[in-house]
């Protein structure tokens, strides 16, 4: 038998594109959505994933959403959720990850107290396999005894009455794959 060694074979193996999006509540943060803008768009340049930005107007009743729709105009990545009244941080977030399309969402606040130049160690994180990734504070300078003591609570209350292990001092800022958000 003679093998026919002109026969070409090219198998194009679809690359799956990851989507990183990225929810953004925002109540009254005309002053700081700018250089959050800035900042955010500089590292999710430098990193080699797609990504969308999901700002959510939480009812602000200063320009926020002027400004949110200032930044769609000029960047493609930008989508916007406007809530019709101020529902809190909570109904905020809860309408950004509705409306996230990634294959995981990273949460963060637009009043820079979380440095976006931590994104790419989350999504590391991510890529080796965590749902679930947070940032945690090193420090709570600053904060008053009331604040902290309630901090406090708060995480042993969770701990008590769920099976969530949430770190303590992680906050909001974190990284959530399509399959936690599922869950």
């Amino acid at each position: 038998m003679q093998q026919n060694t002109n026969i070409q074979s090219h198998i194009e193996l679809p690359i799956a594109k990851t989507l990183l999006s990225v929810v953004v509540p925002a109540y009254n943060e005309e002053e700081v959505l700018p250089d959050f803008h800035k900042r955010i768009s500089s590292v999710l340049e430098n990193m080699s994933i797609e990504a969308e930005i999901v700002y959510v107007n939480d009812g602000s009743t200063d320009n926020t959403l002027a400004v949110m729709q200032g930044l769609q105009e000029s960047d493609p990545r930008v989508a916007i959720v406007d809530l019709s009244r101020n529902f809190g941080k909570e109904s905020a977030l809860t309408a950004g990850l509705d409306h996230a399309s990634g294959d995981a969402v990273v949460v963060i606040d637009a009043d820079l107290q979380h440095p976006p130049e931590l994104i790419p160690e989350l999504v590391k994180h991510w890529m080796e396999g965590y749902d679930v990734v947070y940032a945690k504070r090193f420090s709570r300078s600053g904060e008053g005894v009331i604040k902290k003591a309630t901090t406090f609570v708060f995480y042993r209350l969770i701990q008590m009455v769920s099976r969530l292990k949430i770190p303590q001092d992680a906050g909001d800022y974190r990284l959530l794959s399509r399959r936690a958000l599922e869950s």
